[in-house]
């Protein structure tokens, strides 16, 4: 029987959309807790002939505890990526989800009683974390029509903006509250366990196999897609697929855009508040703005790409992604040669970047799905893989050149060396992307069709 009548592929969008927010948001708490706990006095050592809170760790404890969640996520991204090709992403996700939320949990006793058991416990989280994107990449290819390629993919992987907007906010509050850091993380964690009792529930990993689907919408998912993106089981040319010039430009445009965005989820919260001298709860405000801003607007973007019709598919890839990674690169050079006092340009600044990297989901993000078809979850999965990298990356880059949080001259050379390396990578795609399936999806030219262009409706 029909659920939703013929909208149950939305159902599912939106349920895995809330499950990747908690994943994600669960290993970002502790970016916004730093502040709270090193504030948190009910806990204290003695160093130095003066009394410190045993949660104010310092930048080189910080660095490892950033580093343990990219650990994790290396380590898992290989296994959970074969384990959900080969098993589908229902069961690996829900276990994922699971460990994610018990270990997120057990996050203030860690703090509390044992720094090494805490580093273990944000391995956890990023081991659980590496399920995120190889769940995308399925779910686009086996529930997303190819019309809706770009909405899919711009909802699933705005979790991040989502997550850090929902947590920076909660968190704020709750420090600021008279239950304390540590019912962020209760609160995280048990609310994880209900999403994903929900994933459970609702999700299956073939709509051809699900009696709640209807004809009429299993037929516009299947529409225009060939026989080989259809088979579950088809052999994947890892070689080809990692190889071909297309998708490693597309890694490498992703890599450098994954490490701003990472740079800016884990550390906005202190420069705002370090450098800044925003106070705890405007930080909160603001960089829930900076990142609820994101959203819609990658909803907008992704609508633009997949409707307008009046210029080529590939033009408008080359387009989406010169503003994503190419010009916000350049705008990036600039944020830390704004003095401290103009804090609200910076803040400016901060936001105009992440509103063009919002259209990430036109540029690479869409490249990848349409040039790889049916393996585009293993090229989206693979971007996984940078993310990871971006995990080591961006905090590497803020270790090298911040050894005083609070001086503004040492954040610059972060700022100008990343916005570089964006506005470099976005050069290849200019002459690379494609919206053309690859010769290895089993596409002929004779088996599908191209958006015509229609400058009428321009």
């Amino acid at each position: 029987m029909p659920y939703f009548g013929n909208s149950y592929r939305y159902l599912i969008l939106f349920v895995a959309f809330f499950c990747l927010v908690s994943v994600c948001s669960n290993y970002i708490i502790i970016n916004f807790t730093f502040i709270c706990m090193s504030e948190d006095t009910s806990e204290t050592v003695l160093v130095n002939d003066t009394l410190k809170s045993i949660y104010d760790y310092d930048p080189e404890q910080k660095k490892y505890i950033m580093w343990a969640v990219g650990t994790g996520t290396v380590i898992g991204t290989i296994p959970t990526n074969w384990l959900v090709v080969n098993y589908g992403a229902k069961w690996p996700f829900l276990i994922a989800g699971l460990v994610s939320a018990g270990s997120t949990v057990m996050i203030p006793f860690a703090a509390k009683n044992s720094y090494f058991l805490l580093l273990f416990l944000r391995f956890l989280q990023g081991l659980a974390y590496s399920t995120d994107f190889a769940a995308i990449g399925i779910i686009t290819v086996r529930w997303a029509p190819l019309r809706e390629v770009a909405f899919f993919i711009a909802l699933l992987t705005c979790f991040t903006g989502v997550s850090s907007m929902i947590t920076n906010s909660a968190t704020g509050l709750i420090c600021q509250s008279s239950f304390g850091w540590q019912y962020s993380y209760y609160i995280h964690g048990f609310v994880g366990i209900i999403l994903f009792a929900f994933w459970a529930g609702i999700y299956v990993d073939d709509p051809q196999e699900s009696t709640r689907i209807s004809k009429r919408e299993l037929s516009r998912i299947n529409k225009n897609k060939s026989a080989a993106h259809l088979e579950s089981k088809a052999e994947i040319p890892y070689l080809k697929i990692f190889t071909s010039p297309v998708i490693l430009i597309v890694w490498v445009n992703a890599f450098f855009e994954m490490t701003a965005v990472i740079f800016f989820a884990t550390y906005m919260p202190i420069y705002l508040h370090e450098v800044l001298k925003f106070p705890i709860q405007t930080t909160g405000f603001y960089v829930a703005v900076i990142l609820g801003m994101n959203i819609p607007l990658r909803l907008v973007a992704a609508a633009f790409s997949d409707r307008i019709t009046c210029i080529s598919e590939k033009l408008k890839i080359r387009v989406f992604n010169t503003l994503s990674v190419g010009i916000s690169g350049l705008a990036l050079t600039g944020i830390g040669f704004i003095p401290a006092e103009e804090n609200l340009l910076s803040f400016a600044c901060i936001t105009t970047v992440m509103m063009f990297v919002a259209l990430n989901v036109g540029g690479f993000y869409k490249c990848a799905a349409l040039h790889a078809r049916q393996f585009a979850h293993i090229v989206i999965a693979a971007i996984q893989f940078t993310k990871c990298l971006a995990l080591f990356s961006a905090p590497g880059l803020v270790a090298f050149f911040v050894k005083t949080e609070t001086s503004r001259e040492e954040w610059i050379p972060v700022f100008l060396s990343l916005g570089l390396a964006m506005f470099v990578a976005n050069l290849g795609s200019l002459y690379y992307f494609t919206d053309k399936p690859a010769e290895w999806t089993g596409y002929k030219k004779e088996t599908y069709t191209e958006v015509p262009v229609d400058e009428a409706k321009c």
